[in-house]
């Protein structure tokens, strides 16, 4: 049914006595935004930075609780047109996120045109008095008639899903971590970091003389680490790998220098750290719109990776799911469609995925596809699709068809819908933190913590984070 058109109340047409209400209920986001429009951050006013153990639940600004009486003069009564010349409040108790309210407004005089007084309430749904006051108004004194329309839509990112790694990896011992070339202030600042937080025991090994000018830099003590002078990064590359194979190292992370280096050494036949898997490349991504972490694989290492190698990059991207909490992740199989088209390779690739975790040649995961982005991530795409599956909608691992793909989903996430990344290199006999040379402290922090909690998963065959479980919802198209 179409909403109806919204009229004001005119001037001629008021009448004393006359009176309007809406409900409301008061939420964290509208303190967050309040304190962007005005500016105000009183700790005391938004969620998670009340100053005092007694104020553990942030108040609503008086002034935001205030603000609602403007709702009912410019929506109800006298509606579309009104214009204020006062307002004066008194306020009796305080409002928290939760708190349902009833805001009333009722004409108490009219003056001179197009003036009129009216007295303003709000209360709790309980009876209770929150804030009285009286509003001197300009009164429309023709008719306005508004077709009703949505406000733009705001998008605010009240979740850290890093943050939630990062404190479950902290439980952990450090990882012993080759830090190959930290010899700028963003490398060596994350790998600073990351051990200031108890995420890695880092071994520095590159250019001795520029790791410390880079430390000079930052104000950083590097006298409790140590360095192994290495200027060559091919080498030093080398020196990570072979660390790794004597036990001294447990992990390695990229530093300032290119990627295929390193990946160079880690991929070598005959003294790299090759396992039976192919190695893959999985983000993880932190997006404001989405309640949980995405994992997206391949977008750094496969460029057009056959079935086989999708297998590997399969269960690659389920292990580090499964390792940050996930029980059972629902895994999306990327194409342009989401049905079996001879003519698109890639879908041909995600049925067979399907069947082959239904199978059990691929282990820990719900597996479906091919899916369009649309309905692997939105529920409400995949309904209108008609879509019966586990995973649409719902996914937690999104498998891209090649590189190009995945190097695009992922930098559209992180620099168009501004989402947290950070990244892990798999399958090899050690992780490999494969951070880029732009990323600041955060990505590389959260790049360790994958390591940290990657690495006590495959040891272990447990999560350090508290397993999400899988909803029990059966069909994306009920």
């Amino acid at each position: 049914m179409a909403s109806q058109s919204v009229q004001n109340t005119t001037w001629d047409e008021l009448e004393v006595g006359a009176s309007a209400s809406l409900e409301r209920i008061c939420t964290p986001q509208d303190l967050i935004l309040f304190a962007h429009v005005s500016g105000n951050r009183n700790p005391l006013m938004l969620p998670g930075e009340s100053v005092t153990a007694a104020e553990s639940d942030p108040i609503a600004p008086s002034l935001w609780v205030g603000s609602l009486v403007s709702a009912v003069m410019g929506n109800v009564l006298p509606g579309p047109g009104t214009l204020y010349r006062g307002q004066s409040f008194r306020f009796h108790r305080r409002v928290r996120p939760g708190d349902r309210l009833k805001i009333e407004a009722r004409c108490i005089e009219k003056r001179e045109k197009p003036i009129a007084l009216f007295e303003t309430r709000v209360l709790n749904l309980d009876g209770s008095l929150v804030v009285d006051g009286i509003a001197e108004l300009e009164v429309p004194t023709k008719r306005i008639v508004v077709e009703p329309h949505e406000l733009p839509g705001l998008i605010l990112d009240l979740q850290d899903h890093f943050a939630r790694l990062v404190a479950a990896a902290k439980t952990l011992p450090p990882l012993p971590t080759a830090v190959v070339c930290p010899d700028d202030r963003h490398a060596l600042g994350g790998t600073l970091l990351s051990a200031a937080k108890g995420l890695i025991a880092p071994i520095l090994i590159g250019d001795a003389a520029r790791i410390r000018a880079a430390a000079q830099e930052l104000g950083a003590d590097l006298t409790h680490f140590e360095i192994v002078d290495i200027s060559d990064p091919h080498d030093a590359a080398a020196r990570a790998v072979a660390l790794v194979l004597a036990g001294q190292a447990a992990a390695i992370m990229k530093g300032n220098l290119h990627s295929d280096a390193l990946l160079a050494e880690v991929v070598k036949k005959d003294g790299g750290l090759r396992s039976h898997r192919r190695i893959s490349h999985v983000f993880a991504v932190d997006a404001p719109t989405i309640d949980h972490l995405l994992f997206i694989s391949d977008a750094a290492i496969n460029i057009a990776p056959d079935l086989a190698t999708k297998v590997d990059i399969v269960q690659n991207a389920i292990d580090l799911a499964r390792a940050c909490g996930v029980a059972e992740p629902r895994v999306g199989v990327l194409s342009a469609v989401e049905t079996v088209n001879p003519h698109i390779p890639s879908t041909l690739d995600a049925a067979a995925l399907a069947k082959m975790a239904e199978r059990g040649q691929i282990k820990g995961g719900i597996v479906d596809g091919p899916l369009a982005m649309d309905n692997a991530v939105d529920i409400a795409a995949a309904k209108t699709k008609g879509i019966v599956s586990l995973v649409a909608g719902r996914a937690d691992v999104l498998i891209v068809p090649n590189l190009e793909a995945g190097n695009m989903l992922a930098k559209e996430f992180t620099f168009v819908a501004k989402a947290e990344a950070a990244g892990l290199v798999l399958g090899a006999r050690a992780p490999v933190m494969l951070t880029s040379r732009a990323d600041n402290d955060r990505a590389r922090l959260g790049s360790c913590a994958l390591a940290q909690l990657y690495d006590y998963w495959r040891r272990t065959g447990q999560s350090a984070v508290q397993t999400s479980p899988t909803p029990a919802v059966p069909q994306a198209a009920e």
